[in-house]
């Protein structure tokens, strides 16, 4: 008996939109919040697009940000005021306007311990997600939770060394034990680490690890993400045997890249670095195991990674399902890899102002690698491109997001033929949100706009961009008509 092949998006699919509270809530010193690692992402004027992104961090810097935060731009810590905002918003995200059956936010680390460590947590900060969350699913919103997404309280990066030191792990574990204790009746769908590769060109943003208090920053980058796969298998390991309907999945920035050529060397130096780049973590995450390829890896750049008693009986707790956010593509070559800068941006597509890459069938290519590898289901946590808006009589145009949206949901669509168990589709940013990688409003991905620049001027009102129809009638019709 033959099976027939899918047609369009499965019954129930999950048409969603993700943040990240350090984007959009604001009200960094309120709620009896501490100051977290997003709250020193400083904004600077008159750099390249391409060269924005958050870099290594030095403790003295954020000493010196302490005592003058005059002298900074943080645009992070008053976001679009979504803490004190949220109620309306959720209004117009949910089914009596945009319709986003999901939404993917993360809960501020250091909203619930403002040091870490502190003895208790913080039930103002509990409390706010409570309000947050209930909210969302009066809605109509499932709410999908991000336990970390660049929001380590800072004390942890000045007092331990971020993740690199291993009382992370269980600092980590006890904050997971809360949400999951506070939140498991209404919230099933969780993801411990966002983006928990991209440790790169977020290593401090990501880890907490300051460049200042440590030997050897690539060696500490390895050893700090080591230990928080280790406090993920175990927030997976207290999930399952606690709260079995909850779901714990894992997440990777972006799909493996592209051999730049038919070259043998290039394929290698391709196979090569999408191992470390993107398999080594998911590998651990899905399968509960360590590749051999990661410990001859960290053999042939001699990294010493320290390994704890237990930690591979802790990784053996996999997570139930894959997700990964997907802006762009990139290729690799044998010269490039060799250089130790990884990968390139691909010359046959064409970018955004960042200089990211446009690659609908990136993602239907992505979809399928992840799937043959884990045979989990997927979601699609990010996805969406960061424009220059313009209002202009009142109105903001946005072409150029719809066909953006459109070509990534037909290779979508095409990848659900080709038999991959994707559940749910997340736009980036359905409301305009401070810039992870710039810190900039003028970095704008929404269907909603808001006024306020990159300075935090502005009315803060809301406005519904051309886009905002096309997605709400895309959620209407399952995806049928585009």
């Amino acid at each position: 008996m033959r099976h027939a092949v899918p047609t369009g998006f499965p019954e129930g699919f999950l048409w969603g939109g993700a943040v990240a509270a350090n984007q959009l809530e604001g009200a960094f010193d309120e709620g009896g919040k501490g100051l977290s690692i997003a709250d020193f992402n400083e904004y600077t004027a008159n750099v390249p697009l391409s060269k924005k992104y958050n870099g290594e961090m030095t403790s003295t810097f954020i000493q010196e940000a302490i005592e003058h935060p005059e002298n900074h731009v943080f645009p992070k810590r008053w976001g679009i005021d979504f803490y004190h905002t949220f109620e309306d918003d959720l209004r117009l995200l949910g089914k009596d306007g945009l319709g986003l059956k999901t939404f993917r936010t993360s809960i501020m680390w250091a909203r619930i311990f403002p040091d870490g460590d502190d003895a208790e947590p913080c039930e103002e900060g509990l409390a706010f997600y409570d309000r947050l969350i209930d909210c969302m699913i009066a809605n109509g919103i499932e709410p999908m939770i991000t336990m970390s997404h660049y929001e380590m309280p800072i004390a942890l990066a000045l007092k331990y060394k971020g993740w690199y030191s291993r009382e992370l792990i269980d600092l980590f574990e006890r904050y997971a034990k809360v949400l999951l204790d506070r939140y498991h009746d209404r919230v099933k769908l969780w993801i411990p680490v966002n983006q928990i590769n991209l440790v790169s060109v977020e290593s401090f943003n990501h880890l907490g690890v300051c460049e200042d208090k440590v030997d050897n920053v690539l060696e500490a980058r390895y050893q700090a993400v080591h230990n928080e796969l280790v406090a993920c298998g175990r927030v997976a390991r207290y999930a399952h045997e606690n709260y079995p309907d909850v779901m714990i999945g894992c997440m990777n920035c972006g799909g493996p890249t592209y051999p730049a050529t038919s070259n043998p060397k290039d394929n290698l130096a391709n196979t090569l670095h999408n191992q470390m780049s993107f398999y080594y973590y998911t590998d651990i995450l899905l399968r509960g195991t360590y590749p051999a390829y990661a410990l001859r890896f960290f053999e042939d750049n001699g990294y010493n990674i320290e390994f704890g008693e237990h930690d591979l009986e802790d990784i053996a707790n996999t997570a139930d399902f894959m997700s990964f956010s997907y802006y762009y593509s990139r290729v690799c070559d044998w010269e490039t890899f060799r250089s130790g800068r990884g990968d390139r941006t691909n010359p046959d597509l064409p970018a955004n102002p960042w200089g990211w890459g446009i690659d609908p069938e990136g993602l239907r290519n992505a979809l399928n690698l992840y799937y043959d590898r884990y045979q989990r289901p997927i979601y699609i946590t990010e996805c969406g491109i960061g424009a220059f808006d313009k209002v202009e009589d009142g109105m903001v145009h946005d072409p150029y997001r719809v066909d953006y949206f459109r070509a990534h949901i037909e290779q979508l669509r095409e990848a659900i033929r080709d038999g991959v168990d994707v559940r749910g589709f997340y736009s980036w940013g359905p409301i305009d949100l401070v810039s992870c990688s710039s810190s900039e409003m003028t970095k704008r991905y929404g269907f909603i706009y808001v006024d306020r620049d990159d300075y935090g001027r502005g009315t803060q009102a809301r406005l519904e961009k051309d886009s905002f129809a096309w997605y709400r009638h895309v959620i209407d019709t399952n995806g049928a008509e585009l």
